[in-house]
Parts: structure tokens; sequence; C-alpha cells
């Protein structure tokens, strides 16, 4: 029997990648994933056999995998942050049925939410949540009132996919409804590109955040009301200290 290891790579340099990650991607004969996140991966391994696809390819690839190891491969397709965050372990468990004799073991990885919120600072030290702003798989109306729910619970927000070519405005979007509830001063925050060449962050405002420049490599953090700035870190207080 093959086995298909969906191995979460984090923000995709080496010292992010766990041991339990590295093991896997040394067992595999080939490696498989999104272009982008394959070419961050070739410089590790560049003896292994690769097979990418480019966006939209994800379930011709979860099934490309699955094919490979039901036929005796022994594979690791890779993704970026953690395999079960908007990765690809639900497709792979989805289509499993189909391919009894293929092995599937989930390997976990730090998410964008994680590795973002460490170069900010602690914007995520008490309860908060994680939305997508792509409408690719979820209607926008479907996401404004994620959106609504959260600010009224209270949340510290950690949003991704805030921009694409195709959705340059789902952040001013976002923020428009997200103004509707909380205050224009709310602390906020933007990681990008984190852990790979080009990484930056910023602290700003909610009404600024407004027409911050974001891509699909920019997670955004959106404090509650007791989230702050401290010398140049975005926190937001546990409670200890009461």
């Amino acid at each position: 029997m093959g086995k298909l290891y969906v191995v979460g790579m984090g923000p995709g340099n080496e010292k992010s990648l766990s041991l339990r990650a590295r093991d896997a991607l040394e067992a595999a004969e080939r490696i498989c994933g999104y272009t982008v996140y394959v070419d961050l991966i070739k410089p590790l391994f560049p003896e292994k056999q690769y097979h990418s696809t480019g966006m939209t390819g994800e379930l011709e690839r979860c099934r490309f995998c699955l094919e490979r190891a039901e036929a005796g491969e022994t594979l690791a397709l890779v993704c970026s942050g953690d395999a079960g965050v908007y990765g690809m372990a639900g497709p792979v468990l989805e289509l499993k049925p189909a391919y009894p004799g293929a092995e599937v073991e989930i390997i976990p990885g730090i998410t964008a939410a994680l590795s973002g919120a460490a170069l900010l600072g602690a914007p995520l030290g008490n309860d908060f949540c994680v939305i997508s702003l792509s409408d690719r798989l979820t209607p926008w109306a479907q996401i404004e009132k994620r959106l609504r729910k959260a600010a009224e619970g209270e949340f510290v927000l950690c949003l991704y996919n805030p921009a694409s070519r195709h959705r340059r405005d789902h952040l001013r979007r976002a923020c428009d409804v997200l103004l509707e509830i909380l205050d224009p001063d709310t602390v906020c925050g933007l990681a990008r590109q984190v852990g790979r060449e080009g990484e930056y962050f910023e602290i700003t405002s909610l009404k600024t955040l407004r027409d911050a420049d974001a891509d699909m490599f920019t997670t955004v953090f959106i404090g509650s009301a007791r989230t702050v700035e401290l010398a140049g870190r975005m926190v937001t207080p546990r409670g200890y200290r009461r």
C-alpha cells in the first residue's frame, strides 16, 4: 500500500518546517502541490520528483496524489501553513473513499494566523476567529455575515486572502462592513510574506486599513476593543493583570 502525506509546511522557510513535516518530505518519492509552494520546497529537497498545478487545480492535484498512492507510491502533498486550515487535508479526505488502497496521514504546520501574529506581537492573546475574504468558494454575502457576527462578538479577527488580482477591493469592502460596528481607531495589523524574502509587517488602524495595499500573501489582523499598540507591537491582553 502506498501512502500520501498531506503536509503543512508553515510559512515556507526551512526553520519553520516541523521535524514531522521534514520526515514526511524525506520519506516521499514525489512532492506535489500548488506551483508557488512547490517552488519554495524544491531547494530543500532538490533530488525529489515533483508534480505541481496552478490555482483552481486543487481537485486534480488531490486525485493525482491518491491515484499514485493507491498504485503503491509514497507522496507528499504540500500546503502553505497548516494542511487543515484552508488547505488540502479536507479535499483529500473527501476524495479518499474512492481510493481505499491509499493510506493518508495529515501533518500539521504553522498557519498564517500564528506566524503573522508572532511577527506583529501578540494580537491573538484572547478569543479570535479566522475568516477568508476569498469569495471563490464562499458567497460574499456569507462572508459579510460572518464579519458582522465576529465584530459583534468582540473577537479579534484574522483575515486570510484579503486581495488578489481579481479581488482588489475585498479588504476595503470588509473594512466598510466592520466600520459599521467597530471604532475607526481599532488597532489593526498586516503581515506580508512571513518567513520569506520581503517579510514585512505594519500596525495601523481600521480606518487606515481600508486603503492598505494587500495581496494573497498578506494576513490581516483586526483587534478587539481591548487590543493595543505597545512599543510598536500589537497586543491583545489576556487579562492576567486584572
